[in-house]
């Protein structure tokens, strides 16, 4: 049917047929003929196109509908991209990026946990998992066997060996080694086997139980440093430019900053972010200042004091995680100018004049814990239930009666025999840290008991005063990282030539430190630091304070950021390789797909 047989049926629609068109003639000239006339029935030709119009518009609106569907089946989401660089702001400037030299300055340790790694290192509880070992074995807790992986590298491409293994022990055996003295000690007690290719075999005189923690130290590259004498490990340029085996390395160094790029031969998990650069300056305020212009993305630690002031910023992430550190007041139990810290009643009556919950909070910010015993909380030989004093003013008083010392004179410091109840309560320079002593004095103070704060640089506090043993109390912190081991810091036989400054001997808590010692399975160990912290809590050789808090500033702009207990603040990056800046969009079902 032609369109104009279409017209006249809706122009008349009774009809059950139409006429004809008239015919088309041709002319032999070869012209087409003109159009032929419309029937005065014919309707309106705008009547027509609005017909079609109508039909545009439903298909569009079908069209839409349709695609919203679509859209709806397929809609997308960002996800992580790779790429992007962090850059985070340290106070100070790298020392020694060497494993061995590293432990004493937070920025080498920072450096050294991304570019060296050892036979085994820390997990998140401070306990001893493999790393480069990828197995120990110890059935007498004498001779321990410790097997390599395989195709581990260090940053030029050199595999490492068990030849790397052997060199770096006979470096801290030497005699000449710089190392930390207790490191040095350690492994000069060991005798060093090689069993083949990929296995060493580290035998000791008796049964060490925190042996293990000792392996956790990185390697050295063997081919790099086997010219450089012990003697001259400090001052070799290999510490500014290290070669290491560790998931990152360096690419680029300088005064002004050091950054990192994945190691292309580690076989650890491939970070999102591109590179991690480390930017150093002089202080903390220096690094704020960055911040806010823009030059960083991460504050590497936030100071207790500018906690508040670091919260007014919306655009910065703060993250807070325990450290396997304890902050306490040790006293001089063997110094002859103050002979009341050797009576237990006093020492129990200067812990209960103390209000520890108005020092947290007031002079540390609330940034912590407060602490029961000198094993810290996330520490897997922690008593939760061992015993503290309360805030209990009278009852100090009603003690320091009963052990004779009084206000006899009326001058508001207790006396006895002539002799006024006063001692100096030492601390570093740390600004925190004099706040707590002044507040502790304070507290002391309200009970009759004259405590001088002072404070000194935290050299002089160690060479001067805790070695020598010249002080009355001291305020100090404690890392306790790895092992929960305490015969370092409180067995008698540590008083003349250790870290026992305070000078408690017990027989009891000897014994039990010993014994824990020389026992390899972990629940005997746990029973009997439990009863050393009881004991502890009995005798207060010493106050422990708190736990502080470690708290890390990251812009918003970084993602997946998450910070779990730390044994030391470099284990802060320990999920570096999740963290992420940049983003892309997929599909949903891909990004699922991808999952």
């Amino acid at each position: 049917m032609t369109d104009q047989q279409s017209f006249d049926r809706s122009a008349n629609p009774g009809l059950q047929s139409a006429p004809p068109p008239p015919p088309l003639h041709s002319t032999q000239s070869g012209h087409l003929p003109g159009p032929a006339a419309l029937p005065e029935s014919s309707p309106p030709l705008g009547r027509y196109i609005r017909w079609q119009l109508l039909l545009a518009v439903v298909g569009i609106a079908l069209l839409t509908l349709l695609m919203g569907v679509t859209a709806y089946n397929v809609s997308t989401a960002l996800v992580p991209e790779r790429g992007g660089v962090f850059r985070e702001g340290v106070a100070g400037n790298p020392q020694y990026i060497n494993p061995l030299l590293c432990h004493t300055h937070d920025i080498d340790r920072d450096l050294c946990r991304l570019l060296f790694r050892g036979l085994t290192r820390l997990d998140q509880q401070g306990q001893v998992v493999p790393d480069l070992a990828e197995s120990w074995s110890a059935p007498d807790g004498l001779a321990y066997t410790f097997r390599l992986k395989e195709n581990q590298y260090w940053h030029d491409g050199n595999p490492v060996t068990i030849d790397d293994v052997l060199f770096t022990i006979e470096m801290m055996q030497s005699p000449d080694s710089p190392i930390l003295p207790d490191l040095a000690e350690l492994w000069r007690s060991v005798t060093v086997e090689r069993v083949n290719d990929r296995a060493v075999r580290l035998l000791l005189d008796e049964p060490f139980a925190p042996f293990l923690q000792f392996t956790t130290v990185g390697l050295l590259p063997k081919h790099i440093w086997q010219n450089v004498p012990p003697t001259q490990l400090r001052e070799s340029p290999y510490n500014l430019h290290p070669v290491g085996n560790g998931p990152m390395r360096v690419t680029f160094a300088s005064a002004q900053l050091l950054r990192l790029e994945r190691n292309p031969y580690s076989g650890e998990d491939i970070p999102m972010i591109s590179a991690l650069e480390f930017h150093f300056y002089p202080d903390y305020p220096s690094i704020y200042a960055a911040y806010a212009d823009g030059q960083l993305d991460g504050v590497s630690q936030v100071m207790q004091g500018d906690i508040q002031l670091v919260q007014d910023r919306t655009d910065l992430q703060l993250f807070s995680a325990p450290l396997s550190t304890y902050v306490g007041l040790t006293f001089n139990l063997q110094n002859p100018d103050v002979p009341f810290l050797q009576d237990a009643s006093v020492r129990r009556a200067l812990y209960h004049a103390l209000d520890r919950e108005r020092l947290l909070e007031e002079a540390v910010g609330g940034h912590g814990l407060l602490a029961p015993s000198p094993i810290p909380s996330n520490k897997w030989g922690h008593a939760p239930d061992t015993p503290s004093y309360d805030y209990d003013p009278d009852e100090a008083r009603r003690l320091l009666d009963g052990s004779g010392w009084v206000d006899s004179d009326g001058d508001g410091t207790r006396d006895k025999d002539g002799r006024p109840m006063q001692l100096i309560l030492l601390t570093n320079d740390d600004a925190a840290r004099i706040a707590l002593i002044e507040q502790i004095a304070a507290d002391w103070q309200s009970v009759g008991v004259k405590a001088v704060a002072q404070s000194v640089t935290f050299g002089g506090l160690v060479n001067d005063f805790l070695v020598p043993r010249r002080f009355d109390a001291v305020l100090v912190s404690w890392d306790i990282t790895g092992d929960p081991d305490p015969f370092p810091l409180y067995h008698s036989s540590q008083i003349d030539i250790g870290q026992n400054y305070g000078g408690w001997a017990n027989d009891e808590a000897d014994a039990l430190m010993t014994e824990a010692r020389s026992t390899v399975d972990q629940e005997k160990r746990r029973a009997l630091y439990v009863r050393f912290q009881h004991l502890f809590a009995a005798d207060i050789p010493a106050i422990p304070l708190y736990y502080p808090a470690y708290t890390y500033g990251v812009s918003e702009r970084v993602k997946a950021v998450q910070i779990g207990p730390l044994n030391t603040p470099a284990d802060r990056f320990a999920t570096f390789p999740d963290w992420y800046i940049l983003t892309r969009r997929v599909p949903v079902n891909q990004q699922l797909s991808e999952r």
